[in-house]
């Protein structure tokens, strides 16, 4: 394997990574805010974190494929994607304080 097949498969994995932490921390927030005025929170919470965990999982699983180098840039992808996961939820959710009653405390 050349050295750009090499970095092709990294920034691939990256890529998944990414994609994978958007999944999970996306789910994450959504069933937060599904579970919050749920009769049943309990079902959300479980069926969610079984759902994403067994996908976040599978995911590096195949990417990693016995690779530490790609496994390590997906699990770089996955830690990115939980940043711009917590930047997006915080805004969306000052702006709902905001609307609610005056300036956010976050602002």
């Amino acid at each position: 394997m050349n050295d750009d097949q090499g970095l092709l498969l990294i920034t691939t994995a990256l890529l998944v990574g990414a994609a994978l932490g958007l999944g999970f921390f996306g789910g994450l927030w959504w069933t937060v805010r599904r579970g919050a005025v749920s009769v049943r929170p309990a079902r959300w919470f479980v069926s969610s974190l079984i759902l994403r965990t067994t996908l976040v999982l599978t995911g590096f699983y195949l990417v990693g494929a016995e690779q530490p180098l790609r496994l390590g840039a997906c699990l770089l992808g996955f830690l990115l994607a939980r940043v711009v996961v917590l930047r997006v939820t915080r805004l969306k959710g000052c702006e709902q304080v905001a609307a609610a009653s005056g300036p956010p405390p976050c602002a």
